[in-house]
């Protein structure tokens, strides 16, 4: 199963790429697990919010690959614990299709993103960085795959 990660904002620091890295190294290689990184939309003194959603909206519909099952990360989703996760994660690759999973920009998705996303998920209720989303998430897809093999990381 491939797993492609669609986050807004390039450029991230090295302890991010480091991070990401190792949880990706991790994972065997039947995941596939890649990042695609997507532009912030413009933002100026006197922005024009909805124009830039609009831009980002664009770029990830372009990026998603076709036929994948996509989850939008977003605040308003369904918290699931890392079981809970390890199950869809499971669900998701006896479906054969791909994933996609979405962060969002700074100001959230604009609806055509949220109309594309099957599932939504909040991974917490807290305001994490964005960067610090994607080490996050990477660690998560990796716990959850060692639940699903009984390795004892998740111990």
């Amino acid at each position: 199963m491939k797993v492609t990660i669609i986050a807004v904002g390039t450029k991230m620091p090295a302890w991010v790429e480091a991070g990401c890295g190792e949880y990706i190294k991790r994972l065997p290689r039947d995941y596939n697990l890649r990042f695609v990184e997507i532009p912030v939309g413009a933002r100026a003194k006197n922005p024009d919010i909805q124009r830039a959603k609009q831009s980002e909206a664009d770029a990830i519909l372009a990026a998603i690959p076709k036929g994948d099952w996509v989850v939008a990360l977003d605040v308003a989703g369904k918290i699931w614990s890392t079981e809970q996760l390890a199950g869809h994660l499971d669900s998701w690759r006896m479906s054969g299709n791909d994933l996609c999973i979405l962060i969002g920009g700074p100001d959230g998705y604009a609806p055509s993103v949220l109309a594309r996303a099957n599932q939504r998920w909040s991974m917490s209720h807290l305001t994490l960085p964005h960067p610090l989303v994607r080490i996050v998430l990477a660690e998560q897809l990796y716990r959850a795959h060692t639940i699903l093999h009984n390795h004892p990381y998740h111990k």
